[in-house]
């Protein structure tokens, strides 16, 4: 049986959509809450916030908040400097590092997010590695339902209790 690396993992998915609304999806505040969260702001390291539609940049803060959660449930992080062939890359909070790339495979665009970095203790291998994972699978998911046909998957009654 392979070991499992706690450090890291990906998930995936195909999407048959442009690049460039990929990258949008991703890089602005507005992309992010189409099909991720209900808060997305970003401050640049002058202090100023970032608009709506404006793309986000390297060194840029955020603060970000989810549907179904209170606003004292939020995180904080940086953006980046992407590597090669990412679109974004930024510290998840204490949950170590994201990046988003976009591949051709099959004639298909596949969207690869890496979460690595992942502290070694044992809840951070439960709510980083596995509880992120779950959350970035479904979130991929509704990321193609959204961009591909409109539909978000995400509850928005916070009087609604799914857990």
């Amino acid at each position: 049986m392979e070991k499992v690396d706690w450090s890291r993992f990906v998930v995936r998915t195909a999407l048959k959509v442009s690049n460039e609304e990929i990258k949008t999806a991703w890089t602005t505040p507005h992309g992010l809450e189409k099909w991720f969260l209900r808060m997305a702001e970003f401050t640049t390291p002058k202090g100023d916030h970032r608009d709506s539609n404006e793309k986000v940049q390297v060194h840029d803060t955020y603060k970000w908040q989810w549907h179904g959660y209170p606003d004292s449930v939020e995180e904080q992080g940086e953006v980046l400097e992407p590597q090669e062939n990412e679109i974004i890359r930024f510290r998840f909070g204490k949950a170590g590092i994201v990046n988003v790339q976009v591949k051709e495979m099959e004639g298909e665009k596949i969207v690869e997010l890496t979460q690595e970095e992942i502290p070694q203790d044992e809840e951070s291998k439960l709510n980083f590695h596995a509880g992120c994972k779950t959350g970035w699978t479904f979130y991929l998911a509704n990321l193609k339902s959204v961009l591909e046909n409109g539909y978000d998957l995400r509850n928005k009654n916070v009087n609604l209790k799914l857990e």
